[in-house]
């Protein structure tokens, strides 16, 4: 790749960082510490004044849990597919539709079924949530509320309020998910 393409391409990496560390609600020394990269070395890199390496690049790739693709802006192979593999916590799976840069992230999710007199464990973090139930019956719990939704129902909520979701039975339920960490509500509109 000659100079004059790759010149802009390296330019790119610090505010792509600085915008990647703050959309996880990172400060620097947070990153200093999981990457033991110095803070200033960190500022200098996303103000532009260190030029990116990859013994720099990859502990932030791993820490950010992005492709270095991702980071260093690296021109699309042409290929669109994601390759998601499915991550399995508390009997649940997750398989990522969505490359984890991605300012809304995607998620098939297969919840295990449950006992329904089993309370539901909720949590709290930023952002906002879609989900769309693909089959079975699940139960959305925000706040102190429960709501049933079945299958072709969708919900939408800010993810402040206090949340969890489970089957609402013995049987597994399958949902869709979109989330966004910037908080932003997800419409959809008619052309």
């Amino acid at each position: 790749m000659p100079d004059q393409e790759l010149e802009p391409m390296l330019e790119a990496v610090g505010p792509r960082l600085r915008e990647v560390r703050k959309g996880r609600n990172l400060k620097l020394v947070d990153v200093a510490e999981q990457t033991g990269i110095s803070v200033s070395t960190l500022s200098r890199l996303e103000s532009g004044l260190r030029r990116p390496s990859l013994d720099l690049l990859i502990p932030l790739a791993q820490t950010y849990r992005v492709p270095l693709d991702d980071l260093v802006g690296a021109p699309p192979s042409g290929d669109p597919r994601i390759h998601p593999r499915p991550v399995r916590r508390h009997g649940m799976v997750y398989i990522p539709l969505t490359r984890q840069a991605a300012p809304v992230q995607a998620f098939k999710m297969v919840l295990p079924g449950r006992d329904p007199d089993t309370p539901l464990e909720q949590r709290v973090h930023g952002g906002y949530e879609w989900i769309y139930v693909l089959s079975g019956t699940l139960h959305l719990k925000l706040g102190a509320e429960i709501t049933t939704l079945t299958t072709g129902e969708a919900a939408e909520f800010d993810t402040r309020t206090p949340h969890g979701i489970a089957s609402a039975d013995h049987d597994p339920v399958e949902i869709l998910s979109l989330f966004s960490p910037q908080g932003e509500q997800i419409h959809i509109r008619d052309a």
